[in-house]
């Protein structure tokens, strides 16, 4: 298991953005590039994240009640209570469970599990009383453990054995061993070269894991259909073999190099004490809007909407030319930067081991992550016979192409989600307007060749992205306004209070706009607080009787309504339907 924290500044969120959205355009230049790249961060300062053994040093003491499990922990390291287990293994490799006894720790939100846990920081002792029917000698103890930085990284699960002795007497001798006895370990199904004392993990277990999580990622909803096109398009090319397997090393080149640079941007953003992690490009809202947009485009691509889309991600028909070398270099790009999002199984535990290795290393594993995933189509483009049990060529492309734009849709759809959840409901609205426009672009400059509707559509193209790199909005401010009941308006005005009522829903547009206008202002806030007025919101989103009844009192059939009950006034002072910023500090403060 591998987790990661939030970024705590934008700045390496955006150098990723330049860099997923740049590579295309210096794909020719990438062998030498990369290299000068590579070399330049091999001789970067090495990382600073400890060896699971020095974060987490363990000594184990027997007394005459049982086993103390002695754990001292190094600073900005904790260990996770749940995590914790001890069993005690036989000579016939029977384990049997024993119960820990927690001391109270430290509770935190953790972001992966979401939810919050009891951890352990600096030292915490626990206790094991062992139990009575366990006598004889020859035990083993297994003490399985896992630990984070706060800096942002988790090491993978850890198991320690120990062996005992003096049990009967209930004076243990403790002795850390590096691994199972061989035929203890044969018994319980154990690889005691994997049991040692450290992480179970070796760099070929490690290499092999990360290959499989590539393989797997080709599955995702995002990655399959490019993929998917992509060995289509060979059925159908006029290329030799010698051009196939071209093609197969292009688009090999392009997942890996795209890996490797993100491996050595994580490495050097690390490196400057930045708490990233895989995935870290994913915590920026410019970058999960501008992947939104890049997953729709493919959409209507993959729809037959965007011809320039098509050509320039190299999934239509340029890909049936021998000469389209760098668009199947794109195309491994384009397959690196949707899979951004994804974590396949095996990816954590190898990608949580490579960023506590040297760089040498850890580049060594996400190479290999990118290998694996363009391993099925480096197959299919240099094993003819794979080639040829593919279906043969025909009408039925076109379909499933169209057809598999619809995961595409939905992954742009889950991004507008996660977007929703780092910011507000109203940026992934914005975003949502700015696919909208993307779309209208794509039919205004694909409808023909006339110079004033490219013009148009590239005008339209740029209003989209801004809105996509724009600061992102933020949620509306609830400490400003309590929710309206007849109840608490009853309660203000017997005390004499000044109140301000805005009845709205959040399909009401008109609302939104005066919300946006009038109602969000510093000014707006700061004459509520300098009259002493309070602020109560009707939501009428959802049904509401309360607010029904006050929308008939006031002869209105519907939102949005404002009004403002002034000190000493009988009735409520109605405000227009359209307001401004002006209209409302009239009204509040009198004049």
């Amino acid at each position: 298991m591998s987790c990661h924290k939030r970024i705590t500044s934008p700045g390496p969120s955006m150098l990723l953005v330049l860099l997923v959205f740049c590579l295309p355009a210096l794909a020719q230049g990438w062998s030498q590039s990369s290299s000068s790249a590579t070399s330049a961060l091999l001789t970067a300062a090495p990382l600073e994240f400890l060896p699971v053994e020095e974060a987490y040093r363990l000594r184990v003491a027997g007394d005459a009640q049982g086993l103390v499990f002695d754990w001292h922990i190094a600073p900005g390291y904790y260990l996770y209570q749940h995590k914790f287990a001890v069993a005690a293994i036989n000579d016939s490799g029977d384990a049997v469970p024993l119960v820990v006894d927690y001391p109270p720790g430290r509770a935190i939100f953790d972001e992966y599990y979401e939810k919050e846990l009891q951890v352990y920081y600096d030292t915490v002792a626990l206790r094991v009383d062992w139990p009575g029917h366990l006598t004889g000698q020859g035990w083993t103890l297994s003490v399985s453990s896992q630990g984070c930085a706060d800096a942002g990284l988790c090491y993978p699960p850890r198991t320690q054995y120990f062996a005992l002795s003096g049990v009967a007497g209930l004076e243990q001798s403790v002795v850390e061993i590096n691994q199972l006895p061989l035929a203890v370990a044969e018994i319980a199904g154990i690889d005691s070269r994997a049991a040692t004392s450290g992480s179970a993990l070796n760099l070929p277990l490690v290499l092999l894991f990360a290959l499989l999580g590539g393989i797997i990622l080709n599955l995702m909803p995002c990655v399959f259909p490019v993929l998917s096109i992509k060995v289509l398009s060979l059925t159908s090319a006029h290329l030799g073999e010698h051009g196939k397997h071209l093609h197969g090393m292009a688009y090999t080149a392009g997942i890996v190099i795209s890996f490797v640079a993100i491996a050595a941007l994580l490495l050097v953003f690390r490196g400057a004490g930045e708490a990233v992690g895989w995935g870290f490009q994913l915590q920026s809202p410019v970058f999960v809007s501008l992947l939104a947009y890049l997953l729709f485009a493919a959409g209507l691509s993959f729809s037959g909407l965007l011809e320039v889309g098509a050509r320039w991600m190299n999934i239509g028909q340029s890909a049936t030319t021998g000469t389209s070398l760098r668009a199947s270099f794109v195309t491994g790009v384009l397959a690196t930067v949707v899979a951004s999002p994804c974590s396949a199984p095996f990816m954590g535990t190898a990608l949580g081991f490579a960023l506590t290795q040297t760089p040498l290393i850890s580049l060594l594993v996400f190479a290999v992550l990118g290998v694996g995933m363009a391993l099925p189509f480096v197959l299919l483009s240099w094993i003819p016979g794979l080639l040829e049990k593919l279906p043969a060529p025909g009408p039925w492309m076109e379909s499933f192409r169209q057809f598999l734009a619809f995961p595409l849709y939905a992954s742009a759809i889950w991004l507008l989600w996660v977007l929703g959840r780092q910011t507000s409901i109203d940026q992934a609205a914005l975003v949502s307007i700015g696919m909208l426009l993307l779309a209208f672009a794509a039919w205004l400059g694909g409808g023909g060749t006339k110079r004033w509707k490219q013009a148009i559509a590239l005008v339209v193209t740029v209003v989209a992205l801004s809105i996509a790199i724009a600061p992102s909005d933020t949620a509306d401010d609830d400490s400003l306004w309590e929710p309206y009941s007849r109840a608490r308006l009853e309660v203000l005005r017997s005390e004499g209070r000044p109140v301000f009522i805005n009845l709205t829903a959040a399909w009401c547009i008109t609302c939104l706009a005066n919300e946006k206008l009038a109602l969000s202002s510093a000014a707006f806030a700061d004459t509520l607080q300098a009259n002493n007025i309070v602020y109560l919101k009707g939501d009428w989103t959802n049904r509401n009787s309360e607010i029904t009844a006050l929308l008939k009192e006031y002869g209105r059939s519907g939102v949005p309504l404002y009004l403002y009950y002034s000190v000493g006034s009988i009735s409520a002072q109605v405000l227009p339907q359209l307001l401004t910023e002006g209209i409302v500090q009239k009204a509040l403060k009198g004049e």
